[in-house]
């Protein structure tokens, strides 16, 4: 039983932690590469096939769920993270080990015992089981808050607080009601998929609250003026083909 590893998360201290962890069954685990979000994940999944990933589940661009859908085949897979009970009690009826936040020693060997016990049972997991239950688990985690990193700490931006998000060359920053901005590790796209209802992309780089919207001005070729009620009064133009998300918020 030797399974070429790789450790997938977005917390440095995480990827080192486990790292040192699993140099202690070097005899099972060889890691051949990590990543630090979700899509690096995948390419490197996709390119370097391994037999196994510890995978994190909230992170940036695409979250552990997300990364797995995406892939042609999927390798076993040890969730290693701080996720709520529900998912926790399900990955593990399904015979999909998970690791809590800080991963000690003597849990590891617990996984290292059910792998090789999993090697007895025709040395695999049920993809099928796996992708049921990612499809459940998706549609059950609803988001309240943005995470934000500012130096060596993280905050969390509760949704209620924010006005806008928009893209500039490869960054994407949120801004909140009170005009504060931060950058975020998120992609315009990424965050129109994850983000509830009251929020609408109004062009190909920024997305609105609607609760936020103070008035609308149409513009020229099917544009519009969002006006937002924010401390800085903003003002933001739609995108072309982004006008029918406005006109489903107003009669025109």
């Amino acid at each position: 039983m030797h399974y070429k590893t790789i450790l997938i998360d977005d917390e440095p201290l995480a990827i080192s932690r486990l790292k040192r962890l699993l140099s202690k069954f070097e005899d099972v685990f060889e890691i051949i590469d990590t990543a630090g979000n979700g899509q690096e994940g995948l390419e490197k999944i996709e390119t370097l096939k391994p037999d196994l990933v510890f995978l994190d589940i909230e992170m940036p661009l695409l979250n552990g769920f997300e990364m797995l859908e995406q892939l042609d085949t999927v390798p076993k897979v040890i969730f290693c993270t701080a996720y709520d009970q529900y998912a926790i009690q399900a990955f593990e009826e399904n015979s999909i080990d998970y690791l809590l936040k800080p991963v000690e020693k003597e849990r590891l060997q617990k996984t290292v015992d059910k792998l090789k016990s999993l090697e007895k049972k025709d040395n695999g997991f049920d993809d099928t089981a796996l992708a049921k239950l990612l499809s459940q688990v998706n549609k059950k985690k609803t988001i309240h808050s943005i995470t934000v990193k500012k130096g060596d700490k993280i905050f969390f931006i509760p949704l209620t607080d924010i006005s806008y998000f928009h893209a500039e060359d490869k960054y994407v920053f949120l801004n909140t009601n009170d005009g504060k901005q931060y950058l975020t590790s998120y992609t315009i796209t990424s965050l129109d998929e994850k983000l509830p209802e009251e929020f609408i992309r109004i062009s190909r780089s920024a997305i609105i609250h609607t609760h936020r919207i103070a008035s609308l001005e149409k513009s020229f070729n099917g544009k519009f003026v969002v006006n937002l009620n924010d401390l800085k009064k903003t003002k933001l133009e739609s995108g072309t083909s982004y006008g029918d998300n406005l006109k489903q918020l107003m009669e025109v």
